[in-house]
């Protein structure tokens, strides 16, 4: 039976995702700082779709704890997927270099630091499937979240170059372009709802496009031409906007 990692497993995404890969006979590894609200669900995976689910501690942040963290897994996971990501607040970041050092790290250092790590075992191997969940944000900076937009940017960067270094390998990597969420790390933004995706739809776009294997996908469809429009706009008239 094949292994499922998800790095940020107590977010919405990560449950969506833990489900339906479990429903596809995976067995899932969870892994999050916090372990405990975990246990429940691996008790439901396991009931409801009769696979092997674990609970495994982990830190985005704690570079040095990374390794190790991999190298205690009992099974290697087959797909990996990193699912964590801080929003945080440019207001703050703009007078705060620790909320900045935070956002960047969060999405953008501490993936990179784990998903190395597990790009080396898949290369070894000649097999495995890397997933990154990016963001839209990351397409053109903009003046409400341009730390965080910037640090996907970088993320969306690293995935295209890992892509191009372990199709070599037999490793396929996808990069995920979600667009608006609703998640608890959005539930304060007013988000317009015809373009806002449902955890469940970010879960079974992942699968779809992991099974087709996919190089990069965009959950709801229309996104990949709104940002193509975004991408396009001149730069004397986007500086101008209030986005």
């Amino acid at each position: 039976m094949p292994t499922l990692l998800l790095l940020g497993a107590n977010s919405d995404m990560a449950v969506a995702l833990a489900r339906k890969f479990a429903q596809e006979k995976f067995d899932i590894q969870l892994a999050a700082r916090n372990t405990a609200p975990l246990e429940a669900l691996c008790s439901d995976l396991h009931i409801r779709y009769n696979v092997t689910a674990t609970a495994h501690t982990f830190d985005a942040t704690a570079y040095d704890t990374h390794e190790s963290f991999y190298n205690s897994l009992p099974v290697k996971p087959n797909v990996t997927i990193s699912v964590f990501g801080y929003l945080g607040e440019q207001a703050t970041a703009n007078n705060s270099w620790q909320e900045t050092a935070k956002i960047i790290a969060t999405n953008y250092t501490g993936a990179v630091s784990i998903l190395n790590i597990v790009a080396n075992d898949y290369a070894a191997k000649k097999a495995g499937t890397i997933i990154g969940i990016s963001s839209v944000a990351g397409e053109r900076g903009r003046q409400s979240n341009y730390t965080y937009g910037s640090a996907k940017a970088g993320f969306t960067a690293y995935l295209s170059g890992l892509r191009n270094r372990l199709f070599h390998d037999g490793v396929h990597v996808m990069s995920v372009q979600p667009g608006f969420v609703y998640t608890r790390m959005t539930e304060h933004l007013n988000l317009p709802k015809l373009l806002t995706a449902q955890p469940a739809d970010v879960a079974n776009a992942i699968y779809k496009g992991y099974s087709k294997k996919k190089n990069v996908i965009f959950v709801k469809w229309f996104w990949r031409y709104i940002m193509c429009i975004i991408r396009n706009i001149p730069e004397g008239i986007f500086k101008k906007l209030k986005l």
